[in-house]
């Protein structure tokens, strides 16, 4: 790790400098998007089982993963803040800082957790109080207290897979996320339809089934961290239960303004799936099936906004402002190419995809509805893939308050699916300004 960053430090300026910056965040963000992508495919497997269940599955499932992620994407927004810290210390060379600040995110992973799993518990009665149709809320509070206990674990593996990453080594956390999709799909298989001996719980199922994985995924991490050889000198859980105040709040005070811009972001999907059940079950369960698509399409590109905030960081953190400055724009240009992909596949292939979600003949009106949601998100895919990954890049500079206002500001008048184009765009934008801004007063 440290031979890549020397490398990076004495690179030319010049055109090999920008192919040599590409390559290594294509290297890094590779096994980052792929475990990414493999814990989208779990969700995916869940949501793929859920219709298999009926379209009144799909939607309790909808409303149950949108409540979900508001406080899983929250607490991992707020543990977010770690990559750029850890990733500033490495470059910097202050190795005794590491091991504090995996430890304080383990301590801010377990403060965040509370709250959450306070709220995730009654999911029932925020559903009903917001309107939503008696008897989804119900499978949807079943869904979620099944899969509360996996939540604590998550996070914790979240800490884990952060510190790999900073360190240049995401690929065991990709290898565990792998075959998390397996177990995950096999499970499912099993516990919602009542396979190999087991009941048939339906949507608990899908729950209990993504807690177990979790679990195992955070104990498998941890094992290989303390056992690694060239990890375990770090010595995580020594003196665990000592804080460490600093840390603690530096991760509290970047990592804040990352989980609500986390939270403005997907909030408006969460709104608009309330909005959607509203309308009734076929707009929700059509909803399902764009967002999953979205989602899949996101992981992309926010595997490079990973790579270029450990990539920004280390420059940042070895004082090197030209080489922070080269990383963030080449990851901006590549999260916009790769995006130009999922675009052509939403627009082109919309009524094969929803196939693979939906019997069209037993769904038509839903099917055609997810068509459509699909041909809108085919519009806003390249500027979510350049927000991103500008988000990314300034969170490697621990620059979270401004773009958080960027983001609440620009996600905050948006429609439902169709204004979601023109807000990813003004965000995108006002993204590059920032990281240009930034990186310009640093070199000068």
């Amino acid at each position: 790790m440290n031979a890549s960053i020397d490398r990076s430090r004495s690179a030319a300026d010049g055109l090999a400098g920008w192919r040599l910056e590409a390559l290594a965040i294509t290297g890094l963000a590779v096994p980052i998007a792929l475990t990414m992508l493999s814990h989208i495919a779990m969700v995916t497997t869940d949501v793929v089982m859920m219709g298999w269940l009926g379209p009144e599955a799909l939607a309790a499932g909808t409303l149950a993963n949108h409540y979900y992620w508001l406080f899983d994407m929250g607490a991992m927004g707020l543990l977010g803040s770690l990559t750029a810290i850890l990733a500033q210390h490495i470059g910097a060379r202050r190795f005794r800082m590491v091991r504090r600040a995996v430890r304080q995110g383990f301590w801010v992973a377990l403060m965040v957790s509370v709250p959450c799993l306070v709220a995730l518990w009654n999911v029932g009665a925020v559903l009903g109080a917001l309107g939503q149709d008696a008897h989804l809320s119900a499978m949807a509070q079943d869904y979620l207290r099944h899969l509360s206990p996996g939540f604590v674990p998550l996070l914790g593996y979240i800490v884990l897979a952060t510190f790999m990453t900073a360190h240049g080594r995401p690929r065991p956390s990709m290898v565990l996320a792998i075959i998390g999709i397996g177990v995950n799909g096999i499970a499912d298989y099993a516990l919602m339809f009542g396979h190999f001996g087991f009941p048939a719980m339906g949507l608990a199922g899908a729950g209990a089934s993504t807690a177990v994985v979790a679990i195992l995924m955070f104990l498998g991490l941890g094992a290989y961290v303390l056992t690694d050889r060239r990890l375990r000198r770090y010595r995580l859980l020594g003196r665990f239960w000592r804080p460490d105040w600093s840390q603690f709040w530096e991760i509290i005070t970047v990592g804040l303004p990352i989980g609500i811009t986390v939270l403005a972001e997907i909030g408006l999907f969460t709104a608009a799936a309330l909005l959607l059940g509203l309308l009734g079950t076929e707009s929700l369960a059509a909803h399902a099936i764009a967002v999953q698509c979205c989602a899949i399409a996101y992981m992309i590109p926010n595997g490079i906004s990973r790579a270029a905030t450990v990539r920004v960081g280390w420059s940042t953190g070895a004082g090197d402002h030209r080489g922070a400055a080269r990383s963030g724009w080449t990851a901006m240009g590549l999260g916009g190419l790769v995006m130009c992909l999922p675009a052509a596949v939403f627009w082109l292939l919309g009524p094969a995809i929803v196939t693979l979600f939906l019997d069209v003949e037993a769904a038509g009106a839903t099917a055609k509805l997810a068509v459509s949601f699909l041909a809108v998100a085919a519009l806003f895919q390249f500027a979510d893939g350049i927000q991103v990954t500008m988000m990314g890049a300034l969170r490697g500079l621990k620059d979270t308050r401004v773009p958080m206002l960027i983001a609440v500001l620009g996600y905050g008048g948006q429609a439902i699916w169709a204004g979601m184009a023109v807000g990813l765009f003004v965000v995108s934008v006002l993204f590059v300004v920032r990281f240009r801004h930034r990186t310009k007063a640093a070199i000068t």
